[in-house]
């Protein structure tokens, strides 16, 4: 199904400045994905397939192991599967922020392998460390995404074959950027885990279902459960609560913080559920801290 070859890449974990809803999604069915905003949004992004990303305005920045890759309006980026990284989509004084990406999953780029001759395939090629690559501006990329528009301009949904032909195209136009992206588009290698706890404990205040926790983690919704099974009594619910609740009380107890600051740092929605959890927990409520 091509239409799981351009998808929604982000899942909202933190917004600031201004309401929510002046965020507008369009997603046709899956194929296509465009963002706007008019304030700055914190994503995780932990797909297994590639992306191409192409910014029509404002700013987006990419934190990768320490290191910030900055992507302006006209610019383009390749981000490799299977890695974690921190993504924030900023307005750039009036231009709000505009993006819309290509994601190659494995059925569609080994569909377009079994076609390509493989005595073009370039021999030896080094493959950088890289997870994300600023592309410099090419005729061909340019081209390709500003033909995109209309779909959302005019709002006309694209039929499977229009998001087949792109995809192609994008893949294409990766090709001819540099030999890097052969070995690195046609490596059809199992996809990677990372581990439960680590994830977890640096992502508990978080808001994230249980179907974004497994996808992050490189696993299905069931082998995420089954594998949590393995490394502790309490459901993966209840141990997010837990930790959100032992990270309240070290702020109320020992930094001195207010309850009212406390309980939406560690990710709970409202005072009165926290309330009820922590005095739970602890047998005596918050304010007794």
């Amino acid at each position: 199904m091509f239409w799981l070859g351009l998808l929604i890449l982000t899942y909202i974990l933190g917004i600031t400045m201004e309401q929510p809803e002046k965020l507008r999604t369009i997603d046709y069915s899956g194929i296509f994905l465009s963002c706007f905003s008019d304030y700055s949004e914190k994503c995780i992004h932990a797909t297994p397939e590639h992306v191409l990303l192409y910014l029509y305005s404002g700013e987006q920045i990419i934190e990768d192991r320490n290191k910030k890759i900055t992507i302006r309006a006209g610019e383009c980026a390749f981000i490799r599967r299977n890695h974690r990284l921190l993504m924030y989509k900023n307005s750039k004084g009036e231009e709000l922020y505009k993006g819309i990406s290509l994601t190659f999953n494995r059925s569609v780029l080994r569909e377009f392998y079994s076609r390509i001759n493989k005595t073009d395939i370039p021999k030896k090629v080094a493959i950088p460390e890289e997870n994300v690559f600023k592309i410099e501006p090419r005729a061909d990329i340019n081209s390709l995404f500003q033909s995109l528009t209309p779909y959302f301009d005019e709002g006309v949904k694209p039929t499977e074959g229009v998001a087949k032909l792109k995809l192609q195209e994008g893949i294409y136009a990766l090709l001819n950027t540099s030999d890097i992206y052969f070995p690195i588009l046609f490596d059809f290698t199992e996809p990677w885990k990372i581990d439960i706890l680590e994830f977890l404990n640096e992502n508990y205040m978080d808001e994230l279902s249980m179907e974004q926790i497994a996808a992050y983690t490189g696993r299905s919704l069931a082998t995420f459960k089954r594998d949590f099974k393995k490394i502790s009594q309490l459901s993966p619910q209840k141990w997010i609560i837990k930790k959100r609740l032992e990270a309240a009380y070290v702020k109320l107890k020992e930094e001195g913080r207010k309850v009212q600051e406390v309980y939406v740092e560690v990710g709970f929605k409202n005072p009165s559920h926290f309330s009820t959890a922590f005095k739970k927990q602890y047998g005596f409520p918050p304010t007794e801290v």
